[in-house]
This record gives structure tokens, C-alpha cells and sequence, in this order.
């Protein structure tokens, strides 16, 4: 898969009293990304609980913090498949400006069931797309 990318513009709710992104903050800037890479697939989270009965959720993040973002930032946010397994998917993730890198992840993403929340394959129909 090619590289997915999405715009994300730093709001005052998201930086601490300095008008710095608040370091938990990227997490929401990642999440955005993979929930609108999906949504760029024909995914919906909920339709996939509904219809599938699975969901994705976080596993793991290991994230390296590279320099600041700011209130009012214009910033990248990419997506690129790394993995994808019967389970799970692991994801390189970096939120940039202007072509600097601010951050860089690697995310794994389980499949689970919508009910109980253990782990569940991902379903062909899906897997495919990725």
C-alpha cells in the first residue's frame, strides 16, 4: 500500500500553556489518520462492528518525539502499512511540517470482536483491501 496521508491543524485545545501540542495530543493526530485511511478504503468503524463484528483497536505505540509542534500549525500526518497479519496490522506513522518530522511511530493495531473484545481474524473482505 502507498503512503496515506492526512492534514491536521493544531488547535489551543491541543497545546499545554506554552502553545506546545501536548505530547498525549499526538495520539488523537494518529488515530484521526488511520480512521480516515480506513474511511479512504470503505471502511466505517461502526459499520465494521455492525457487519463484521470486529473492531480495531491499539495494541502497541512506540513513538520517537522529534521537535514541537505549535498552536495553529498546519501538519501532515502519514500512514504506511508496515505488516498486516491474521490479527493485526503494525503501522509507520509521522506527523510532519512543512516537511520536518515532528514524530515518528509504529503503531499495532488488533482486530477484535465488537462484543467481547478478544482477538478475532481480520476478515477476508477487509484484509484484501490492505
Amino acid at each position: 500500500m502507498t503512503e496515506f496521508v492526512w492534514p491536521v491543524r493544531v488547535y489551543w485545545e491541543d497545546t499545554d500553556a506554552g502553545g506546545v501540542v501536548y505530547y498525549a495530543n499526538y495520539l488523537k493526530f494518529l488515530e484521526r489518520a488511520r480512521s480516515e485511511w480506513l474511511r479512504s478504503l470503505g471502511f466505517e468503524q461502526d459499520a465494521m462492528a455492525a457487519r463484521d463484528g470486529v473492531l480495531f483497536v491499539v495494541r502497541r505505540v512506540q513513538a520517537d518525539y522529534l521537535a514541537p509542534a505549535r498552536f495553529n500549525d498546519l501538519l501532515s500526518v502519514s500512514s504506511r502499512m508496515l505488516e498486516v497479519g491474521r490479527a493485526s496490522l503494525v503501522m509507520a506513522q509521522r506527523v510532519e511540517r512543512e516537511a520536518v518530522p515532528l514524530l515518528e511511530a509504529e503503531v499495532r493495531v488488533a482486530c477484535v470482536g465488537a462484543h467481547d473484545f478478544r482477538p478475532a481474524r481480520i476478515p477476508a473482505h477487509i484484509r484484501e483491501r490492505f
